[in-house]
This record gives structure tokens, C-alpha cells and sequence, in this order.
């Protein structure tokens, strides 16, 4: 069985991403485990020159780390991805690197018709970054909208077309684990090029 981290991509306190998340985490407690990770509580990133990094930042990139993959749920202001979540990431990619070729799957839940789509397309141009280096599924996007009306009383997706559409693409992000685990071949040369960035970028602006 897998072992996946959920990061809600929001500090709100009710969060329809995050009930996304627990909902996919009761629901396939049978297929994978599904360990849901808060992003809230981290400084703002200031890029320190020693490269020190908070206890909180390097406690969830250990998770990642150790982890099979990762499923990030991202809500959508301003066509981009929260600020708090672009925060994480930053701290997630300076002289520590836990993305790198982790297999990641995106979704998102908005109260429109969109799904946070650009949200979406937003946080996988960011993952693509060198710094990053993740693994992103392809062709994956997961929109639930108008997700005021999705769930019902007990925090279940309460639309069978919608858990089916979901079950396809866990499904899939399954197996895109077990394929990304055999594409090694590049990896000990992705942390060499990464190494060389972090030498780079240090003490600049």
C-alpha cells in the first residue's frame, strides 16, 4: 500500500480543499494511506543566507520525502494558487529538495464552475520549476466546482459521476506511481544539477 502526503494548499480554517482531501482520505483508506499536511504556520520566505530553514519546513519536506507521492489540493484566487501555498513551496525548494521526481497528483474545489483550472495550470508551471523538479501526472486535472453544494452532511462527495471521474484519476495517479518509481535512470543527475543551482542561487538577491 502507498503512502501519500495531501497538502491543503490553504490556511483557511473551513476549507473545501481540505475537505477534498479528507474525503479522499476516508475513501481510499483501502487502496493507499493518505497523511493530510498543513501549510499554514510557516514564515514568510526571506531567503536566509545561511540556509537555515524552519523546523516546520524541513519536518513536511521529510514526509514528502518519504512519502510515494503527493496530492496537492489548491483553491484559486486571482487566477493564481494561494500565497501561502506558493510560501511552502519556496521554502520546499531552498537547500532542501523534496519534490524532486515525486510523483504528484493536482486538484482543486472552488465555489464556481471552473475547478480552480488556472490555479491548477499555475501550481504545475511552479512544480516544473528546477528547483522543484516534480513529477507532475499529466492530462489530471480534477475540477470540482460550485463545491458549496458537493458534499453532503457527512463530508462525502454526494454526486456519483464526480467519485467516479475521482476514482479514474486515483487510479491512474496509482499507477503513474508504481511507472515513476522506474524511472530512476536520471535522478542521481537531477540532484547533481539541482546541488549546482543551490550553489548558484547562494547569497544572491
Amino acid at each position: 500500500m502507498n503512502k501519500y502526503i495531501g497538502i491543503v494548499g490553504t490556511n483557511t480554517q473551513r476549507s473545501t480543499n481540505r475537505q477534498l482531501l479528507q474525503f479522499m482520505e476516508r475513501h481510499y483508506q483501502d487502496q493507499a494511506e493518505i497523511e493530510l499536511v498543513e501549510v499554514a504556520g510557516l514564515p514568510m520566505f526571506n531567503k536566509p543566507a545561511d540556509r537555515v530553514i524552519p523546523d516546520r519546513a524541513a519536518e513536511i519536506g521529510k514526509k514528502i520525502d518519504e512519502s510515494d507521492g503527493v496530492i496537492i489540493s489548491t483553491p484559486e484566487y486571482d487566477h493564481a494558487v494561494p500565497a501561502v501555498l506558493m510560501n511552502a513551496l519556496e521554502w520546499l525548494s531552498y537547500g532542501i529538495h523534496p519534490f524532486l521526481d515525486k510523483p504528484v497528483m493536482i486538484i482543486g474545489a472552488s465555489f464556481g464552475s471552473l475547478g480552480t483550472s488556472r490555479a491548477q495550470a499555475h501550481l504545475r508551471q511552479m512544480l516544473d520549476a528546477p528547483e522543484l523538479g516534480a513529477r507532475i501526472m499529466p492530462s489530471s486535472e480534477y475540477l470540482l466546482g460550485h463545491v458549496l453544494e458537493a458534499f453532503d452532511k457527512d463530508g462525502n462527495l454526494n454526486d456519483q459521476g464526480r467519485i467516479d471521474r475521482l476514482d479514474a484519476l486515483f487510479a491512474d495517479f496509482e499507477e503513474f506511481v508504481k511507472i515513476s518509481k522506474e524511472l530512476w535512470h536520471t535522478t542521481e543527475y537531477d540532484k547533481q544539477e539541482i546541488s549546482k543551482l543551490d550553489k548558484t542561487d547562494f547569497g544572491s538577491n
